[in-house]
């Protein structure tokens, strides 16, 4: 199923250690980018939660943010005395050093490990953990998948009218090639020496050749079908529809350069807009 790379999902719990908090959000990326912010009692968690993110998860720039509020009462909370005298009298020397220095109580609460959860069990606070995580993976994806069937749909859009592109293109060829050969023999028939029928024949042949485009329209079209399949597929499509685009565009290229008349013409730059068009949407592609 195709998922957006951009999605926001959030949970909470309550579980013995007080109440923990779970945020998921993402933006696009072209590879798996995640960022932690964890509280100290759940920072040596990080591997697993690394782990479990990339378990379900292969593209975008993703900012993970888990809190743990503590139980009411005072009861719930302890302080680091030890650290707390440390960071206090490093402020202190600090501030003997530079007078303009200014440190609250407060931004010393803030620092890693100061403030803890009392009494806590830190094997039942990471199961917890971890169990918060899939919760709010789940509603993460769910969030992709449905903005993911959007672009789905937007894409099916584009990819249909270049096929039927393709078939307007494919219905003019012989009119063109007639005209074409209407047009050269033309010129030959101006030259003042004449020209042997074999090699007219053969130059005729030669030029037609050139302007063929049967071969970019069969790889155009199949490539269609190819993008159609990729859409259906499951699991990550976006890098399988960047490189496919880039097929599209070189075809779409080679028509251009091939055109010899103003309709085909037309026709290729319409298909550079839907490609375009196309390749905007499949940059949020997982």
């Amino acid at each position: 199923m195709t998922r957006s790379m951009t999605a926001f999902s959030s949970a909470e719990a309550k579980v013995e250690a007080g109440t923990l908090g779970c945020e998921l959000r993402a933006v696009n990326h072209r590879f798996l980018e995640l960022g932690l912010r964890l509280p100290e009692e759940l920072r040596v968690l990080e591997p697993r939660l690394r782990e479990r993110v990339a378990e379900r998860v292969s593209r975008g720039k993703l900012d993970l943010v888990m809190r743990l509020r503590p139980r009411d009462g005072d009861e719930g909370l302890q302080l680091n005395d030890e650290l707390l005298q440390r960071l206090a009298d490093a402020a202190n020397a600090l501030q003997a050093r530079v007078p303009s220095l200014r440190l609250d109580f407060a931004t010393l609460l803030q620092f890693p490990g100061v403030l803890q959860v009392a009494d806590v069990d830190s094997e039942q606070l990471h199961a917890d953990a971890l169990a918060l995580l899939d919760r709010t993976l789940d509603g993460f994806i769910a969030n992709r998948e449905r903005e993911g069937a959007k672009l789905g749909s937007a894409i099916r859009e584009r990819v249909a009218a270049i096929d039927a592109i393709a078939e307007r293109m494919r219905a003019l060829v012989p009119a063109i090639r007639e005209a074409q050969r209407s047009k050269l023999l033309a010129r030959l028939s101006d030259l003042e020496v004449p020209a042997e029928p074999a090699r007219v024949e053969q130059e005729l042949v030669l030029a037609l050749q050139r302007l063929d485009v049967d071969e970019e329209l069969d790889r155009l079209q199949a490539h269609v079908a190819e993008i159609g399949r990729v859409l259906d597929a499951k699991g990550p499509v976006g890098r399988r529809l960047d490189f496919l685009l880039q097929e599209f565009n070189r075809e779409a290229n080679t028509l251009g350069s091939k055109s010899v008349d103003l309709r085909t013409g037309n026709a290729s730059v319409e298909l550079k807009v839907l490609i375009d068009q196309i390749r905007e949407q499949a940059q949020n592609i997982e």
